[in-house]
């Protein structure tokens, strides 16, 4: 719709709310001293007439939009576009503008905890329908009785189908406000049943844990990423693990795109002997912070499974590890991501997302851009490539096959 304030006008505001924002950050982040991992951004020392250039061409593309154009403009959505393709312009790769509903969203991606039924789930695209893969504790899914393996057909009150809604539309459809009511049709075997469910906040799972099929001294632990409950389920797994027998550990980082630095510092601290764990450096190539570990670690063997999706903190924890002399990697050729980003909240509940620094393991070099090598480097099989992780059989895991080997090695060495 048509609205008074032109784009032009507010994006100049936006623009100096940025800045503002961006300096008081500075001062808020800079006096938290108790806060080993927060370190703010730096305040703004080039001045320029960028803003006033920027805001006088904008607003002689806005006043043709809004004489010429014969549809209605959003305002909203045109200073989201503008404030999107200013963070594409700076070059930063790792760099994002979230709009109010963006951030929530990335808020909640890294706090480890969600709004929904409490299930993780696959995409069947054979059957359309969404596969539940597992039923998270205590969650909504598993009080009203839904089990892993059934299937998701429908949603909603008027129960349309996922074929018609599609994979994404149908996620968003199950998520919503904690102590609202979702509708979902479950097929299991043949019969489709109904529930109703009230969303509530459950505990995302970012670890997941098993018994090797193949070797039951071999735990499997399974990151797909690093958020604030990480923590917690890792050191939970790794201890059943234990209990349950097994002598070495595998821990999968496969398609793991990284996440929260405190998560994978506290991952780390749990895993490695007392000494440097991560460091941190400036633009300059300054060592402006450092996390150390305690005395507390584990001696098992390790073996470490990795690929090209294998991003930022997964590659730090790999590369931590190595540098410890305590694992064997397995894989493919990392990401490459090895620099840290920081996300600053603006004044109307948006963010910006900008990378800051770089990260180093605690002895080696950064892999910004060059990413990890695997000691045993190992393509794929058709398996792998093919079938879903939730659902790949150890069996069928050539990769898996090559780290529980290298374990066996490390073993016989020592």
């Amino acid at each position: 719709m048509k609205r008074k304030i032109t784009v032009g006008t507010a994006i100049s505001l936006i623009l100096l709310a940025a800045v503002l924002t961006f300096e008081v950050t500075y001062v808020i982040c800079t006096g938290r001293s108790e806060d080993r991992y927060s370190i703010g951004a730096q305040p703004q020392t080039e001045k320029s007439d960028f803003i006033s250039r920027a805001t006088k061409k904008l607003s002689e593309v806005d006043g043709i939009y809004r004489e010429q154009y014969i549809d209605e403009l959003d305002d909203d959505v045109l200073i989201d576009y503008i404030l999107k393709g200013y963070v594409a312009g700076t070059g930063d790769r790792h760099g994002a503008y979230y709009n109010v509903d963006e951030y929530g969203q990335f808020s909640d991606k890294y706090s480890g905890t969600t709004v929904g039924i409490g299930v993780n789930v696959i995409y069947d695209a054979s059957g359309s329908r969404i596969e539940i893969t597992n039923v998270m504790a205590d969650s909504p899914a598993e009080k009203a009785g839904i089990l892993a393996g059934d299937y998701i057909v429908a949603v909603g009150e008027d129960k349309t189908r996922v074929s018609e809604l599609g994979y994404d539309a149908a996620i968003n459809a199950v998520r919503g406000e904690p102590g609202t009511e979702v509708s979902i049709v479950i097929l299991r075997g043949e019969e489709e049943i109904d529930f109703t469910m009230t969303r509530a906040a459950v505990e995302s799972e970012s670890v997941f844990s098993h018994v090797c099929e193949t070797d039951e001294k071999v735990g499997i632990i399974r990151i797909t990423g690093f958020n604030e409950k990480t923590t917690g389920q890792f050191i939970k797994a790794y201890e059943s693990l234990e209990k349950e027998g097994c002598e070495s550990f595998v821990f999968d980082l496969r398609n793991n795109p990284g996440g929260a630095l405190t998560s994978i510092a506290d991952v780390l601290d749990y895993l490695l002997p007392e000494g440097p764990i991560i460091r941190i450096f400036d633009s300059d190539g300054n060592l402006v912070d450092q996390i150390d570990s305690d005395k507390g670690c584990k001696d098992q063997p390790f073996a470490v499974l990795v690929n090209g999706s294998t991003a930022s903190a997964a590659e730090l924890f790999t590369a931590a590890l190595r540098d410890y002399d305590k694992v064997t990697v397995v894989g493919t050729l990392t990401y490459g991501k090895g620099t840290m980003q920081q996300t600053v909240p603006l004044n109307d509940g948006s963010a910006v997302h900008v990378t800051y620094r770089k990260y180093n393991p605690p002895f080696s070099d950064n892999y910004d851009g060059i990413g990890i090598t695997p000691d045993v480097v190992i393509e794929p099989n058709n398996a792998v490539l093919t079938t879903n992780e939730f659902k790949l059989a150890d069996k069928d895991d050539n990769q898996l096959a090559a780290a529980i080997e290298a374990l066996k090695e490390n073993k016989n060495n020592k």
